[in-house]
């Protein structure tokens, strides 16, 4: 029998645009000050963990966590577009504020969770699901007995935890997606299943959690970094 690949999902630290609510999707946003100093210490959490293999998102803010990871274990970072997060088309570079003020139809069918739905020049809710979740299973069926880590975005760790614990994709979402928060999972045959979400003993207090659908959870509210507010919107 096929032994299971070990995945550890990891969300890039925070970026400025994070902390103003602004739709990054696939622009290529960098870490703040504040997110190189979480990269650098899910870095460290991962030391002992016997990763063989990394992989990442293209994108700065991801690459650029997945590469202080790499520093702390001694792996060369590979890229992998199919990680990167969702396409937003005209949303990217906008707040969530001013898509609700110029975009009212599209901005309640994105906060709704259409899976139908995409932005002009974006993509649909369902492609980006079917993308990161191909993507992720082909990379993980390359390592079975391994433990490899997947450096992405708040998207990107939505889409494995719903395939993981089979949430449909228009449900609402009441788990954390934290910058820099460490996520375990299994893959095998079979797909993906969850062994432990949302680690973020390595950190000091929450930072800015953005994503796919504008609403954000009761315990999210409730714990986040003075300088930001967490959200939730397919937008790390």
């Amino acid at each position: 029998m096929e032994q299971p690949t070990r995945v550890i999902a990891i969300r890039h630290g925070e970026t400025a645009w994070n902390v103003e609510t602004r739709i990054q999707g696939q622009l290529d946003v960098g870490l703040n000050e504040r997110g190189r100093w979480q990269a650098q210490r899910v870095a460290q959490a991962l030391a002992g963990e016997g990763l063989e293999v990394i992989y990442a998102s293209d994108l700065a803010r991801a690459h650029d966590t997945a590469l202080a990871i790499g520093a702390a274990v001694g792996l060369p970072v590979q890229a992998d577009t199919g990680l990167r997060e969702r396409a937003f088309g005209v949303f990217e570079g906008q707040t969530w504020a001013a898509i609700e003020t110029h975009w009212p139809d599209h901005s309640a069918r994105w906060r709704a969770r259409d899976a139908a739905y995409g932005p002009e020049g974006g993509e649909t809710l369902r492609a980006f699901y079917d993308r990161v979740v191909a993507a992720a299973g082909a990379l993980a069926a390359r390592h079975p007995g391994q433990t490899i880590a997947l450096v992405a975005h708040g998207g990107v760790m939505d889409c494995l935890y719903r395939a993981a614990v089979r949430v449909a994709l228009e449900a609402p979402r009441s788990w954390q997606l934290g910058n820099a928060a460490v996520n375990r999972l299994l893959y095998t045959a079979e797909g993906f299943t969850l062994v432990g979400w949302s680690d973020t003993a390595h950190l000091e207090g929450t930072a800015q959690d953005e994503f796919s659908d504008g609403n954000r959870t009761a315990a999210e509210a409730g714990g986040a970094h003075p300088a930001a507010g967490d959200r939730v919107g397919h937008a790390a």
